[in-house]
């Protein structure tokens, strides 16, 4: 490229926020459909390692079969009460004693509070919205709230398959620099009915990169976990960015390491009251201003971590 044409392009503000982003991550494009995406934490973030927590385990000394390192799982929840039952119940089924389920109501108009005061579980922390917020501030509210080391996110309407508790932490607790763990996932409808054995084919894979994201999201937040440590990064979650889930993964993914598995641990309901948005439904223009969004606070977030 010449000395022009480069000049040009790094005055474009798509190009100086990819060239910063490109220099921040050395992996910055990602081609395997199953791996473990992120690079190791540079020295200064070794503090991110030490974040104290109510338990501890020694990771090598565990049997995972028997883990009880607890875990918080948020939730939110806006008129949810069709499939709200059904996954509450499929996430309680894994839960172990000292674990917790926060559920963020975003001001329902409909009785699911009343549906989940019913179900007399004293793991069940509810806070309500006084009015609505939106997907991307009830998360962020609930991820305060969470007290524990791992955190999984939940939508209202899916199903957690068995394993997946147990699988998730193992794989925090085998590589502390782990911060994301996402896995593959199977599509289902309203009636329950299996559409897709494979949310990350109908993909073509699971792509973590940053530039791989900013083509094409692959970062489903209902089939995602985090480590306690990541927030201190990546609250608060910026006004204008497309969606939660990308932010955290990019982000695990810029200061850590992202971890994929392939094995559906999720049935991810797509019907037509769904808040995540339906990509067919959505204009080009407002894809791109999304997605310009998000490059710029990416390039502002990790500016100023590195700068700590």
């Amino acid at each position: 490229m010449s000395a022009y044409r480069q000049f040009r392009y790094l005055n474009h503000p798509i190009g100086f926020s990819l060239t910063v982003l490109t220099l921040i991550s050395s992996k910055y494009w990602q081609s395997d459909a199953v791996a473990d995406y992120g690079s190791q934490p540079s020295n200064r973030r070794t503090a991110l390692q030490s974040v104290p927590t109510r338990f501890h385990l020694e990771s090598k000394f565990a049997d995972f079969k028997t883990l009880t390192v607890p875990v918080s799982v948020v939730m939110t929840v806006y008129n949810g009460r069709r499939f709200l039952r059904a996954q509450v119940e499929s996430i309680l089924s894994q839960l172990e004693a000292n674990d917790e389920l926060i559920v963020i109501d975003d001001a329902s108009t409909d009785d699911s509070v009343e549906l989940l005061a019913s179900l007399d579980s004293s793991q069940i922390r509810i806070f309500r919205n006084t009015e609505n917020q939106g997907a991307i501030r009830s998360f962020e509210r609930g991820l305060q709230l969470a007290r524990e080391e791992f955190i999984f996110l939940s939508d209202q309407d899916d199903i957690w398959l068995p394993g997946k508790r147990s699988a998730f932490v193992a794989q925090f607790e085998q590589n502390p620099s782990t911060l994301v763990v996402i896995s593959d996932a199977e599509v289902i409808n309203g009636e329950g009915e299996i559409t897709a054995k494979s949310f990350m084919a109908v993909r073509r894979g699971f792509k973590g990169g940053v530039v791989a994201t900013i083509w094409r999201n692959r970062y489903l937040g209902c089939a995602m976990a985090v480590r306690r440590s990541l927030l201190g990064v990546a609250l608060p979650i910026p006004r204008g960015i497309p969606m939660h889930d990308m932010w955290l993964g990019l982000l695990g993914q810029l200061e850590g390491k992202v971890v994929y598995l392939n094995t559906p641990y999720l049935q991810y309901r797509r019907h037509n009251k769904n808040s995540t948005p339906l990509y067919s439904q959505l204009r080009w223009r407002n894809m791109i201003h999304w997605r310009l969004g998000l490059l710029s606070a990416l390039t502002q977030r990790m500016w100023v971590s590195r700068s700590r």
